[in-house]
């Protein structure tokens, strides 16, 4: 496996292209237009040269990894990848409309997969040209940090398009969990019922937006309390994801609090729109309520 093709340049778009070509991949970014594209690879240069100004990062590797990643308009340039890996947003129907484009043009070896974070990958593999060599791999935000990736195969993927993809993840010094395609597989199957039932404390009033994080960032031991987690994510994926476990497993345990719904409709989608139960705006976040 030589080269790495990724749809979306966004946060976890640009993550995946970065790891990659670290790790010595030739890496196609594209986005709905070439002008996000040279975005994406814009931002990773940015990431790359605070690495450098703290002495972690050598200009020679960030200059060897920014020749690696190059911004594509479109989907004809997956015709030489290896593996594509569409990192869109996390709605079903427009990565359904992706994988049937990209179908068209990648080669008959080549292995596409979903960072889908909660969308089961067998129904997800219907718009793939090849549900055997289709997969999820599921990366963690931010992507250079997080050490964790989890494979998900669905019903038709190959044994060896498993192999191929957990290869690939080690070769990024990442490690590999396998989950079954099961609404939101391990992590997330754990995590969202956590930062829900955290919107659903502060909907109700049991306590203020820094004493639930507080309480759970030192009561738990966890790095940050439920609420700053769900800005960092994004409250419109975390809300698609409670969507899909609810949907998916006909639980109402997993129904979406109402606040966590009234801060997207209100397009508070926390850190990446500079409001969400934090505002992000100045130099220290400061809960909004």
């Amino acid at each position: 496996m030589k080269s790495i093709g990724i749809i979306g340049a966004g946060q976890m778009g640009a993550g995946i292209a970065q790891v990659s070509a670290q790790a010595g991949y030739r890496v196609l970014l594209s986005d709905v237009d070439i002008d996000r594209a040279n975005a994406g690879k814009t931002s990773i240069a940015k990431g790359l040269a605070r690495l450098v100004d703290k002495e972690k990062l050598t200009a020679e590797a960030r200059d060897a990894c920014l020749t690696r990643i190059e911004p594509v308009a479109g989907s004809s340039a997956f015709a030489e990848a290896d593996l594509v890996i569409e990192a869109a947003t996390e709605r079903e129907d427009i990565k359904r409309a992706i994988f049937a484009d990209v179908g068209k043009v990648i080669s008959s070896a080549a292995i596409l997969a979903s960072n889908t974070s909660s969308i089961p990958i067998t129904r997800l593999a219907q718009a793939s040209p090849d549900p055997a060599r289709f997969m999820g791999v599921h990366f963690f935000n931010p992507v250079p940090v997080m050490g964790l990736i989890e494979l998900i195969r669905g019903l038709a993927t190959a044994d060896a398009t498993v192999s191929a993809v957990e290869a690939y993840g080690r070769s990024l010094g990442k490690e590999i969990v396998h989950a079954n395609d099961a609404p939101g597989f391990i992590v997330n199957r754990v995590l969202l019922p956590m930062l829900n039932e955290a919107c659903f404390a502060l909907g109700e009033g049991v306590a203020t937006i820094r004493d639930i994080d507080t309480a759970c960032r030192l009561g738990l031991n966890h790095p940050m309390g439920p609420l700053t987690l769900a800005d960092f994510i994004g409250l419109d994926t975390c809300l698609e994801i409670c969507r899909v476990l609810h949907s998916g497993t006909g639980d109402p345990k997993f129904r979406p609090a109402p606040l966590l719904v009234k801060y997207v409709e209100a397009g508070w989608l926390g850190k990446k729109t500079g409001r969400g139960f934090y505002d992000w705006t100045g130099p220290e976040p400061v809960p909004t309520r």
